[in-house]
């Protein structure tokens, strides 16, 4: 589990919820929160989000925007350094073996896009050829990461929209109903609590999810990028150890550390 994205979204509702209640001169208040319920301000702003986007993708394509808000609960289990280890002992391999002999460690491999890469050089497919292979799917990969994120993106752009609509309708059944004064705060409830939630649906839900779908989508697209350099660099036989210090310019000075053999590598000899 990502315990940054859980704290930090269950923080961000304790602290509304403590706004409410707290009175300073009357201390904790629960029953201010009766205030902040209303269901025709919650069919307005979140029916009426989720309907927009709904009528913007397909049912599949609404689904699979839904069902991405998982992935931002997920730990990531990228670590940068491991990978390139890994290729720094394929490299190892292909040059005490040969080419042909990274098809046995293909099958120890789980990334399929590091799989798919291996089998290609194995293959003997033109470097300039297996680029190209390696780069479209990381292209659509990454296609299909900024739909899920545009899915939240735009969701969080109709919260605020669909608060002012609610806002809206507040007013105008509040001036319709001046000669009742009965009539006056329910309405005002409804103009005012449909700009709150549309604020907390877009700040408190999409805008972190959005972030954090940027944040994985980049460091997969890095983590490809080295595994294409690297398998690309075996393929070219450079030394393991000039290919160590190639992978390892993708990182942070800090990150650098740790990653592939203590010697840098098998050298020549």
């Amino acid at each position: 589990m990502d315990l940054a994205s859980i704290i930090g979204l269950v923080l961000c509702i304790i602290l509304v919820i403590f706004g409410i209640v707290f009175d300073a001169s009357a201390g904790i208040v629960f029953s201010n929160l009766n205030s902040f319920v209303d269901i025709p301000s919650v069919l307005i702003t979140f029916g009426g989000s989720f309907s927009c986007i709904l009528a913007s993708y397909t049912i599949n394509g609404f689904l699979e925007g839904l069902k991405s808000f998982r992935l931002v609960l997920k730990s990531s289990e990228i670590n940068v350094p491991d990978i390139i280890t890994k290729i720094i002992e394929l490299s190892n391999v292909a040059r005490k073996e040969g080419l042909l002999s990274l098809e046995e460690a293909a099958g120890d491999i789980d990334d399929p896009f590091l799989q798919k890469g291996i089998l290609l050089v194995v293959d003997g497919t033109d470097p300039e050829l297996v680029r190209a292979i390696m780069e479209t799917e990381l292209v659509s990969v990454e296609g299909r990461h900024k739909d899920k994120i545009g899915f939240w993106e735009n969701l969080g752009a109709m919260g605020p929209a669909w608060g002012m609509i609610g806002t809206l309708i507040g007013l105008i059944n509040m001036l319709k109903a001046l000669d009742d004064p009965s009539a006056i705060g329910p309405a005002m409830a409804v103009a005012l609590l449909t700009t709150l939630y549309g604020s907390m649906l877009a700040n408190w839900i999409c805008a972190p999810v959005a972030s954090k779908l940027k944040d994985k989508n980049a460091s997969e697209m890095m983590v490809k990028e080295i595994e294409i350099e690297g398998l690309l660099s075996i393929q070219a036989g450079e030394n393991p150890r000039v290919i160590e210090e190639k992978l390892k310019s993708f990182l942070a000075p800090a990150d650098r550390g740790g990653s592939g053999d203590e010697d840098g590598g098998e050298v020549d000899g």
